[in-house]
């Protein structure tokens, strides 16, 4: 059990300056307390923000390559340690172990990809349209970076955030939610064992509301990436726009799956269950609507209910556990107060509805997977992210009407579709307004070597993964070199 000195600043583990501590628990028994982490305030912050400020100098200039070479070793450092930190993950977030061990690997998976980055190309040559010119651009680093992640992927987001930025010269003060920062103390410690530099990672455990609050107003703080909450994220962009600070912001969700009549309904119904309950439902890309055409909705929902009575709900370590608990009993309480709203706006219960209160459940926070028919777009639950185990079935009257369903929210992030045909396909492919578009597969996040974010109120326009990692926490520097001997001056746009 951790007992404060749970900040890493400048390469020391350190209590927080005012000695103040909270308490974690574990979700699945809210008795169980898994440790004493530091409750950082402004103090603590400045202190981390200058100590990654410090780093950054000697960073910056230290070879890509070398840089790469720490990202390459932190991922055999995650893979030798994957187990012990996905167990660490259930026992502190609740993901059941099968889904930790994966979130575990996208860590490691985009170590040994944004590893490999230090050894690629920065940048890009053109020819000058002068004599004797030389013209090319470099990708530079902006500065200290900070980084508030959330509970519910508590390996892999840092990883996302963090490595491109460690990579291409950035210093990093990371701030992972209250609810999750026995893995992200973890985690950092695998950073400064993989050789990470003292001050170029930094960690400061706290409530979002003062430490991130903090952070985002630091002075010395280039850039702010932030995924969470849209609430939270668009007050953290007006800020930042105040601020004449870069900020990247991954929010809110709400993703959907179209099952059309054509559509393999097998398939689909697996995709469905695992896209609406994975992760408890708690993941910014959960399907949280199902829109199937009327032609098959009968059978689909029929299907889909028999899937659902069959997930076992539990305690996320035990092997055959498909659900695992919510996070806390505020999520709790929030996720059933949307089931009685969306049952008095007029939808139809199917399936669940209640907090599990049997012996095995009545210490964790336990909701049964839930399922609502008759929901139409003009209903709350259609339209705002729950974040809990609960889906929703809309009935489409044609293809059409079905992508018009799936635009319908404020959101882009994640939308799938079921069908056999290739035109329908395509056409899926270029209407839906997401980020992440699959085919005949479930809504989750990216592959680690494809762009990951969403367009609308889920994001800023920044992609986290892929080729474009590095966009949020570099800038691009355009170098033009005359190396004529004449003194002759020749002048662009104008001396031709």
């Amino acid at each position: 059990m951790h007992n404060g000195a749970t900040n890493y600043i400048d390469g020391v583990w350190r209590e927080a300056v005012d000695g103040k501590t909270f308490t974690s628990l574990d979700p699945s028994d809210r008795q169980h307390v898994l440790g004493n982490y530091a409750r950082s305030d402004t103090k603590d912050v400045t202190l981390a923000v200058e100590a990654a400020h410090r780093a950054y100098r000697l960073w910056r200039t230290t070879p890509a390559p070398a840089r790469g070479a720490i990202i390459t070793r932190m991922g055999e450092i995650l893979a030798a340690n994957k187990e012990d930190l996905a167990h660490q993950m259930s026992r502190e977030m609740g993901k059941v172990l099968v889904e930790a061990r994966g979130d575990v690997q996208e860590a490691i998976d985009m170590a040994r990809y944004i590893g490999a980055f230090g050894r690629m190309p920065d940048g890009y040559t053109v020819a000058s349209e002068r004599p004797d010119v030389e013209c090319f651009a470099r990708r530079v680093p902006v500065g200290v970076v900070a980084m508030i992640t959330p509970w519910n992927f508590p390996v892999a987001i840092p990883a996302w955030k963090m490595f491109p930025a460690l990579v291409t010269g950035n210093t990093v003060v990371l701030k992972p939610s209250e609810e999750a920062p026995g893995v992200a103390v973890s985690f950092v410690q695998m950073l400064a064992e993989a050789g990470v530099p003292a001050g170029v990672v930094n960690l400061v455990t706290g409530m979002g509301a003062e430490v991130g609050a903090d952070l985002v107003e630091a002075p010395l703080v280039s850039v702010v990436s932030f995924t969470g909450s849209t609430a939270t994220g668009q007050t953290i962009m007006e800020r930042c726009a105040s601020l004449g600070r870069r900020v990247s912001c991954e929010m809110g969700g709400k993703n959907a799956i179209i099952v059309l009549d054509d559509a393999d309904l097998d398939l689909a119904v697996k995709g469905a269950i695992w896209s609406a309950f994975g992760t408890t439902g708690q993941r910014c890309t959960a399907a949280s609507r199902l829109i199937v055409h009327r032609d098959v909705c009968s059978k689909f929902t029929d299907q889909f209910l028999r899937a659902v009575q069959s997930l076992v709900v539990g305690s996320p370590i035990h092997d055959g556990v498909d659900i695992g608990p919510v996070i806390n009993e505020r999520q709790l309480a929030g996720i059933h107060e949307y089931v009685v709203r969306a049952v008095s706006a007029g939808a139809t219960l199917l399936y669940g509805g209640n907090r599990l209160r049997g012996p095995e459940y009545s210490s964790g926070c336990f909701y049964e997977p839930t399922v609502l028919g008759a929901v139409t777009t003009d209903m709350e639950i259609a339209q705002m992210e729950v974040f809990g185990p609960i889906t929703v079935i809309m009935e489409a009257s044609n293809f059409e009407h079905a992508i018009d369903i799936a635009n319908s929210t404020e959101y882009g992030l994640s939308l799938s579709v079921y069908t056999r045909s290739t035109a329908r396909t395509f056409r899926a492919i270029e209407y839906l307004d997401a980020g992440l578009i699959y085919v005949n597969l479930p809504t989750s996040g990216a592959e680690i070597h494809l762009p990951f974010g969403g367009t609308r109120k889920t994001g800023n326009g920044h992609r986290e993964a892929g080729l474009h990692a590095a966009d949020y926490c570099t800038e691009w520097k355009a170098c033009y070199v005359n190396y004529s001997e004449s003194s002759t001056l020749v002048r662009a746009q104008i001396d031709v």
